[in-house]
């Protein structure tokens, strides 16, 4: 084997170890940006929509999209190069990751739709409560008669 060609084995070596870094790094960050468990259930609010949005906020998950997409850039680069020579746990991790972020953005999404709801419905009781019981008096009139 020439000089080169074992010059630039080393070279493709050290570059698929800096892919995989590269990719265990951008999933280390991308966890890291998720939501904290207790940020989650946790929360400080005088009422159910300071509830709601206080969880609302606290389901963002911030970087963790852009960290996850850069993870699976290096990732697909990897697998496209054949450099890495096991990276089912990478896979495995990315997939963990990715349906985690999903998951926590389903969960926004429904607080976010409850968000708008719950001052409606409020209202709508409000005006229910407040409004005259015709069919009581109506039924007691009859009753009279």
């Amino acid at each position: 084997m020439s000089q080169t060609s074992l010059d630039d084995d080393e070279l493709f070596g050290e570059a698929a170890n800096e892919m995989r870094s590269d990719v265990e790094a951008s999933l280390a960050e991308a966890r890291g940006a998720l939501p904290d468990g207790d940020a989650v259930w946790d929360v400080d609010a005088d009422n159910t929509l300071g509830v709601l949005n206080a969880l609302k906020g606290a389901l963002d998950v911030g970087d963790a999209e852009d960290s996850l997409r850069d993870a699976k850039k290096w990732y697909t680069m990897g697998e496209r190069a054949d450099a890495f020579e096991d990276a089912d746990d990478l896979a495995e991790e990315i997939e963990t990751v990715e349906d985690l972020i999903s998951d926590v953005e389903d969960a926004r999404e429904q607080v976010g739709d409850l968000t708008s709801t719950i001052p409606q419905l409020r209202s709508t009781l409000e005006e229910f409560e407040d409004a005259p019981e015709a069919d009581t008096d109506a039924d007691a009139e009859e009753a009279e008669a």
